[in-house]
């Protein structure tokens, strides 16, 4: 896979922070997308003088679907001759007991755990089939994999996004695009900042060089860290009568 350009989605967030290091790090220029221009502009001034990359941002809101059509242009002429990639890391997470306090906010997370990433990925999808090359490497959960007490609602969006990827992976497979689902666990950021006592909590770094790597492979699927494979295959083993019971 050539590596050679990164449309970055949600640039402010630790991860994607991490993951354009590595990118330029790896010799990739980098397109920065999201709504805090300063943050952004900071991160690109930092890669062209660590890294010698080309680093340059867009603004770019999930839930101005107006606006998906001019990044995706912007992008591809970024990209130039070369190959566009897509590394996709925005959402929101409120609480399950958030959520059950008020449920207005469903709509908010909806939208920016899933329906703005699939009409983003839907539009970018035929630029992809006419390079013929290139990832999309899309943030999850774990939290997708089964509708656990604590973040149910949370959780369906990401499953749902997960269901969505599976079918893009499949269109875009045909064209030699591979199509990269993460799963990671609970994450050191501004999104789990007072839930310290998550099992298992990553840092930024760790879960961006698992997203690189999984580019390189063509990996389908990847829990990050690993452990989570384990963890939720023997949670989505136990039964419906026993599960429903747990606290988990």
């Amino acid at each position: 896979m050539s590596a050679s350009a990164w449309l970055v989605l949600g640039a402010s967030s630790a991860i994607a922070r991490a993951f354009a290091r590595a990118a330029a790090a790896d010799g990739a220029d980098v397109l920065l997308a999201g709504r805090d221009r300063d943050d952004m502009e900071a991160s690109a001034a930092d890669l062209r003088m660590r890294f010698g990359r080309r680093a340059e941002i867009v603004s770019f809101d999930a839930l101005d679907r107006a606006g998906h059509a001019a990044v995706l242009e912007r992008a591809r002429a970024f990209a130039g001759e070369g190959t566009l990639n897509i590394f996709l890391a925005f959402g929101t997470m409120p609480s399950q007991t958030e959520v059950d306090a008020d449920p207005s906010l469903i709509e908010g997370m909806i939208d920016s755990n899933y329906t703005g990433a699939v009409e983003i990925l839907h539009r970018a999808a035929p630029l992809f089939e006419a390079q013929r090359a290139g990832a999309i490497v899309v943030l999850t959960s774990v939290a997708g994999d089964r509708g656990r007490i604590k973040n149910y609602v949370y959780g369906s969006a990401k499953a749902a996004l997960g269901t969505y990827l599976q079918g893009l992976r499949a269109r875009l497979f045909r064209a030699g695009v591979s199509v990269v689902t993460v799963k990671p666990g609970p994450v050191d950021t501004a999104m789990s900042y007072g839930l310290n006592d998550l099992p298992l909590m990553a840092q930024p770094e760790t879960i961006a060089a698992a997203c690189l790597r999984a580019a390189k492979q063509g990996t389908e699927v990847v829990y990050a860290p690993g452990l989570w494979w384990v963890i939720m295959t023997i949670i989505k083993l136990i039964p419906e009568r026993i599960f429903k019971k747990l606290n988990i």
